[in-house]
């Protein structure tokens, strides 16, 4: 097992080395200058050169590349071209909302999806297994920053029962965690009904029954964990994406995480919060395949049996 988790940590090198290349060229060639973004439209020419080169955009694209990659080597992300200050601490300094964002939303998706989905596969063609199935393609296809938008607009300027804004209190975290959280209930709902289908089928289930063990150990013991694998896949992906999906979610809730932090980036111009917060993402999203990975071993003793 170990030997897998330090494998699986050096494939992180290439991936985080191309994440970082493909964000500086898209900054590279995206059409305008931070230094006129700081110094204002009226700055002289001059002045605006010599501060890209104190910037150390007058550079080549190689230099600049390479440079920055040495410095993240030893965790120095830059500065903020607008702030002057530290890019990791800026980032950092949100990053506990977005993170806690996205665990309550995977956790709601889980408390809805894999009941949900258990009830819907032991209830097959029913009426509620009919209901389940419209509401997870429902939940699938709804974008979340347009639910969020119809949430603010029905229960803080209708009914004013919610506040549309903010994270602080618990109040404040109902919607942003409904509307990240839905996709993700949804997609596990129909991940796990699907997996109970297929394990509720096998012939040691017909074995445990015609032994005249309770339907619900059926289920739940034997069903179940061997229908988990599959779940906790689409659960991990679902977190990772939530990270990434929080982007939209944060805007519209004003939310201070990364990723309002990373749009205001964009649209500032200024490259190091927005190559910082997509490489604080990517790592986020590796760190938790390696956690679903690890958790296949303590899920099915097959799979811990390998690592032996």
């Amino acid at each position: 097992m170990l030997k897998f988790i330090i494998k699986r940590l050096l494939m992180l090198i290439p991936v985080l080395v191309g994440v970082i290349f493909i964000m500086f060229l898209l900054s590279y060639i995206t059409p305008g200058c931070p230094a006129q973004m700081r110094l204002g439209e009226a700055a002289p020419p001059e002045d605006i050169l010599q501060l890209r080169t104190e910037m150390g955009l007058e550079d080549p694209f190689l230099v600049q590349f390479f440079r920055y990659l040495f410095n993240v080597v030893q965790l120095n992300f830059g500065e903020s071209y607008l702030t002057r200050r530290p890019v990791f601490t800026e980032i950092f300094a949100r990053f506990p909302n977005t993170i806690r964002l996205a665990g309550m939303g995977i956790m709601l998706g889980l408390l809805l999806g894999i009941p949900l989905g258990i009830l819907s596969a032991t209830k097959q063609y029913s009426i509620f297994d009919v209901g389940a199935t419209v509401a997870g393609l429902l939940g699938v296809s709804i974008p979340n920053f347009w639910l969020g938008l119809m949430m603010i607009m029905l229960f803080s300027v209708t009914l004013r029962w919610l506040p549309p804004t903010g994270f602080a209190d618990p109040i404040q975290w109902i919607m942003p965690t409904v509307a990240i959280g839905t996709g993700s209930a949804a997609l596990i709902m129909r991940m796990t009904r699907s997996s109970m289908l297929e394990a509720i089928r096998q012939d040691y289930i017909r074995t445990a029954r015609a032994k005249g063990q309770k339907e619900w150990i059926v289920i739940f013991n034997h069903a179940l964990r061997n229908a988990l694998i599959p779940v906790t896949t689409s659960a991990g992906l679902s977190f990772g994406f939530l990270l990434g999906g929080a982007v939209l979610t944060e805007t519209i809730f004003a939310i201070p995480g990364v990723g309002a932090f990373m749009v205001q980036g964009i649209n500032q111009r200024d490259w190091p919060i927005v190559i910082g917060g997509v490489l604080l993402i990517a790592v986020s999203f590796t760190v938790v395949n390696l956690m679903v990975d690890i958790l296949y071993a303590f899920i099915d003793p097959r799979i811990r049996s390998q690592y032996k």
